[in-house]
């Protein structure tokens, strides 16, 4: 729930939201709005990124107050692309040896609990910090992130899925949403038109996942470039390289143990979809419910629900944006 990272504010710092606020209401007055996808309020383009007020107004804030340090590990993703599933993989990789299998918070809360959002959460990011526990998820671009992020020596993780799915993904996510609130829901086809436009939460996609691949092959040490395929293919393989990457590799005591192997067990689609927590609830006050975040967790899925011309448009639109830069999707 939000309430895990509330604090009340001193007289200053309300006093510096209210600024915060009205020069937000300043830039937001200026930028060009586009179809939220049946949502009442608008997308806003700030940099050439769509984003709806509430998280353009946590990137804002998180830029100009979040200071990074050298041991922060960032988790960056467009929208469903496997954001979830990252979290769990790194916070249970992280914090192996203080939890197991059967004792890790994993079972009883939520992964986007444990591992805070940079956009809504920051301001109480310390408090993870002091337990040792430095993960923090974004979805902002590469572009976007917070000074301090690109400039340290924290390592960023990056996420990212074919469009089809991502696509797919993000119209059931938002389409369930909006049921569990009365709302009608939007038509699959016009939120296809939108996505291809790039129009759609941190969109355009092409862009969010070009930006993080050219700065990765750019900074190699500082950013693991993963694709949500590869690691529903060989998922042992990625959980090594990824506690490699983040300074915490496997002891071949560990190896032999095979707690790579009941890492990726309990993290796996089917055990956490199926906890009690997972089931049940919301993790934000009037946000998504925790079921949500839980559809499918399929290579492919998008063959229900796409048809072979809006399939063909997407692979060209991918084709085109990806081409010269060495990246397939």
């Amino acid at each position: 729930m939000e309430s895990s990272f509330d604090s009340q504010p001193n007289s200053t710092e309300k006093e510096n939201g209210d600024l915060f606020s009205k020069s937000f209401q300043d830039i937001i007055s200026t930028l060009l709005k586009g179809n939220s996808w049946g949502f009442p309020d608008h997308l806003l383009q700030y940099h050439g990124f769509w984003h709806s007020s509430v998280f353009l107004q946590g990137i804002l804030s998180a830029q100009q107050q979040f200071q990074a340090q050298p041991a922060d590990i960032i988790l960056c993703s467009a929208p469903k692309t496997g954001t979830t599933w990252l979290k769990s993989l790194t916070y249970a990789t992280i914090t192996r040896t203080s939890y197991n299998d059967s004792t890790s918070p994993l079972l009883s809360k939520m992964p986007h609990d444990v591992v805070p959002f940079m956009e809504l959460d920051h301001a109480h990011f310390s408090t993870h910090r002091h337990l040792g526990i430095p993960v923090l998820a974004t979805h902002m671009p590469y572009s976007a992130l917070p000074k301090p992020v690109t400039d340290s020596g924290c390592k960023i993780v990056y996420i990212c899925r074919d469009p089809k799915d991502s696509f797919v993904s993000l119209y059931l996510f938002l389409s369930k949403y909006q049921k569990s609130q009365n709302m009608q829901t939007f038509n699959l086809e016009e939120a296809f038109e939108q996505f291809c436009q790039g129009v759609c939460w941190y969109g355009p996609y092409w862009d969010h996942v070009l930006e993080f691949w050219t700065a990765s092959l750019e900074h190699p040490d500082k950013i693991l470039f993963l694709k949500y395929e590869e690691m529903r293919d060989d998922t042992i393989l990625y959980v090594q390289r990824l506690a490699e990457f983040i300074g915490c590799p496997f002891s071949s005591e560990e190896e032999e143990k095979g707690v790579p192997e009941k890492i990726v067990k309990m993290c796996s689609f089917e055990n956490l979809s199926n906890l009690e927590v997972n089931k049940n609830g919301k993790h934000r006050v009037g946000g998504a419910e925790n079921a949500n975040y839980f559809l499918k967790g399929k290579v492919g899925d998008w063959e229900n629900w796409l048809t072979p011309e809006m399939a063909a448009r997407l692979d060209q639109i991918t084709m085109q944006k990806l081409s010269g830069s060495g990246l397939t999707l």
